[in-house]
């Protein structure tokens, strides 16, 4: 019989500590980059999420945006988490238990859309607008999907990696006399 100071093997030690499980909330991948919640979900249980997260006392989203990870695939995502070209990113905050919580949901090149989160938080009109003007990624059930900071007759979006930076010349007005 070994005693306390016994040494385990390898075999044993790893046996002893069984692997951490994924950690999930309301049924979707979180991680912890940072000391931060981010929470994974698929395009088609976004809102669902972002709903159930409001009813858990998260009463702000105080931001959407979006990133395009055309020249930088090297993300960190959760085991079972897709990566695609663009990313679109909510903030969540409650006050009531002093806390945020983050959502990255995956959004292909071939189909740039997600639904809107208006219905849920009707702040989100606005930089929806913005990620639609600037990314080209379409939100369904969105009020008023125009562009909001680039002209209607304005071709691409500046804010893609792939948008020709510099093609249009600027333009200045004439000097006032």
């Amino acid at each position: 019989m070994a005693g306390p100071e016994a040494e385990e093997t390898p075999e044993e030690a790893g046996a002893a500590e069984p692997a951490p499980e994924a950690e999930e909330r309301h049924g979707v991948p979180v991680t912890r980059p940072l000391g931060q919640v981010v929470l994974h979900p698929p395009r088609d249980r976004w809102v669902e999420v972002v709903t159930a997260l409001r009813d858990e006392g998260f009463n702000l989203c105080s931001e959407v945006t979006a990133v395009d990870y055309l020249t930088h695939a090297g993300r960190v995502l959760p085991e079972g988490v897709a990566p695609e070209r663009f990313e679109v990113v909510a903030q969540l905050v409650s006050f009531e238990h002093r806390e945020r919580v983050r959502l990255r949901v995956q959004v292909p090149e071939a189909e740039p859309e997600v639904a809107s989160l208006f219905e849920v938080f009707p702040g989100t009109e606005a930089p929806e607008r913005e990620v639609f003007d600037m990314y080209g990624i379409s939100f369904t059930g969105h009020p008023d999907l125009t562009r909001i900071l680039m002209p209607e007759d304005w071709e691409g979006h500046p804010l893609r990696k792939d948008y020709a930076v510099g093609r249009i010349p600027v333009q200045f007005k004439a000097p006032h006399r």
